[in-house]
């Protein structure tokens, strides 16, 4: 997956395009993401012992990888990614448009 949790991203498809959020948490075994005000949800939650107040809830759902690009702050934009090994062996990612190291 070519996003991580805590990236920037901006959605790209869909009612929320063009949507700035940071990514909450990733599941690589469905490639989706969590982010931040995109794809909120409504929920009706049941007051129990763990949720004191019931009512109606909005959430984030999740959104898939591949309608989402790595925000750059640089750039103002959403740009892709590039991997490069390092000499020293480490692999980091880098935003192909102005060569910045992410990692």
């Amino acid at each position: 997956m070519h996003i991580k949790k805590g990236d920037t991203v901006v959605k790209i498809t869909g009612k929320d395009a063009g949507k700035v959020g940071k990514v909450l948490g990733a599941i690589p075994k469905s490639n989706k993401v969590i982010v931040e005000g995109v794809n909120m949800l409504t929920k009706h939650k049941k007051a129990s012992q763990k949720v004191q107040q019931g009512g109606i809830i909005h959430q984030e759902g999740p959104v898939d990888a591949s309608n989402v690009m790595y925000y750059c702050n640089k750039d103002k934009q959403g740009v892709r990614i590039k991997h490069k090994v390092l000499e020293n062996g480490q692999k980091v990612r880098i935003c192909a448009k102005c060569g910045e190291v992410l990692d």
